[in-house]
């Protein structure tokens, strides 16, 4: 009977030290005035260890969610939470495109990630909280999520990356919601100038932010990453830039998660 209350004890205490390794929380937006999921992803041992950690906020693309990171795209990222030691947030984008829409008070999911969700994982967790400890990336709307919020917010993030992402929009008037975002690309040119990413560069103050491009040959953003990668060239914008053969496609986003994830811990590390 002691052996059985003893082993159901270390049971319990196993679970109670490993059960936050992925988290899934909701937090309120204020400026929204509702709840968005995210998933959180804890280093093994986090419970355990005193230190802090740094953060690397990971975007879906369009038609994606909170999980999607985690449930199709890189299975083990747990796992690579552990190697990188970081913490791993995966919030709900529902098709933002992660600006603040200017048409829609439901849709301000720029406030929400580089203010709202940075400010509650910083209270709650044990994060290095400064932006030296904060890096954000992310695949196809994601990826122009991560460099949108890392140009514009250099404040809260540290270093930021794209893979395979939109850092164009207008090429695409008609594509993957950006008109219920925008308006109509037609009536609002000039909106719609100011809310992508390769019309950003001007904000960017030399070697104070770390940047990852990642695009393959056979993808449709193929040719708008080239485009940003000479006009960054052009202005001497230091950053990493990635080509390999590949689409648009999970395998493809699987691989190059682990190169920036790389680059990140490298970022973090140097601080």
């Amino acid at each position: 009977m002691k052996k059985t209350i003893l082993f159901t004890l270390l049971l319990t205490l196993c679970h109670c030290l490993y059960a936050q390794q992925v988290d899934t929380i909701s937090v309120f937006s204020k400026k929204m005035d509702r709840h968005i999921k995210n998933v959180v992803i804890l280093p093994d041992g986090y419970n355990t260890e005193s230190k802090k950690y740094p953060v690397l906020y990971l975007l879906h693309g369009h038609g994606g969610k909170y999980d999607s990171w985690i449930k199709s795209t890189k299975k083990s990222l747990p796992q690579e939470a552990t190697k990188w030691q970081m913490i791993i947030v995966c919030p709900d984008g529902q098709n933002s495109w992660y600006w603040d829409s200017p048409i829609d008070p439901k849709f301000q999911f720029e406030t929400y990630v580089s203010s709202e969700l940075v400010s509650y994982i910083d209270e709650n967790y044990k994060t290095i909280a400064g932006a030296d400890g904060r890096a954000i990336t992310g695949l196809s709307m994601g990826g122009h999520g991560g460099l949108w919020l890392g140009i514009n917010h250099p404040d809260v993030f540290g270093a930021c990356g794209s893979m395979s992402g939109g850092v164009d929009i207008r090429p695409f008037p008609n594509n993957w919601n950006m008109k219920d975002r925008l308006g109509e690309y037609k009536q609002n040119p000039e909106v719609w100038n100011n809310h992508t990413v390769i019309t950003q560069l001007y904000k960017i103050v030399p070697n104070t932010l770390s940047i990852i491009i990642d695009c393959g040959k056979d993808d449709f953003f193929y040719q708008v990453n080239e485009n940003l990668h000479n006009e960054m060239l052009q202005k001497n914008i230091i950053h990493d830039y990635i080509v390999r053969p590949g689409g648009h496609t999970q395998q493809y986003w699987n691989n190059a998660i682990d190169y920036q994830m790389q680059f990140f811990s490298k970022f973090f590390n140097k601080n």
